[in-house]
């Protein structure tokens, strides 16, 4: 039986979790998963829970949760996850939390290790406002990190109290960073 890996990323947006989220997934050879990845392959592929999905997202309304858990669980049933894999965006809540550690017990050779980038605010803003995104001003960019923050602080917690959380400083170099989630991972 071998021993799977499943990391978590967490991190205020615009800490770089999704761009190191690949560089780690490409590193070993593991897919990186996001809840949007997740929809989108769903519905090109016409799942079951794609094609429930597909009315929701046309409309441009939010997928209800109980069909994001379904299709985090069936992802994490596929066969290239067998040596690990990366969540990028779920769990946003201690309940989807709750949930992936059911779905974990029913692996229990998968170990979850959870890393939160940690970068100041000004740092945030700074490196959002320089995407140019006619949706990135300074006043949403602080709203939504009040929302993350909001959303995410019980899910550190979490983590925290399990001891599976690691925080890594978030606002070096991209290089630095990897290296720093690399370290994280052989010293879990």
């Amino acid at each position: 039986m071998t021993n799977t890996t499943g990391l978590i990323f967490l991190g205020p947006p615009g800490s770089g979790k999704g761009t190191q989220a690949s560089l780690i997934a490409q590193l070993y050879h593991i897919p990186h998963i996001s809840t949007g990845e997740i929809l989108r392959e769903a519905i090109a592929n016409q799942t079951p829970l794609g094609k429930q999905a597909q009315p929701y997202m046309d409309a441009g309304n939010l997928v209800p949760e109980e069909l994001v858990l379904g299709l985090v669980k069936e992802r994490l049933s596929q066969p290239d996850t067998e040596k690990g894999w990366i969540l990028d965006g779920f769990p946003r809540t201690v309940p989807q939390a709750v949930f992936l550690d059911k779905l974990l017990e029913e692996t229990p050779s998968t170990s979850e290790r959870v890393l939160n980038l940690d970068v100041p605010d000004e740092a945030i803003i700074e490196r959002l406002l320089l995407r140019g995104r006619k949706d990135d001003t300074e006043a949403t960019i602080r709203r939504r990190l009040d929302v993350y923050r909001e959303q995410t602080a019980p899910l550190i917690d979490y983590y925290r109290d399990r001891g599976s959380l690691h925080h890594i400083n978030g606002n070096r170099s991209p290089a630095e960073v990897t290296e720093a989630l690399k370290q994280a991972m052989v010293n879990f």
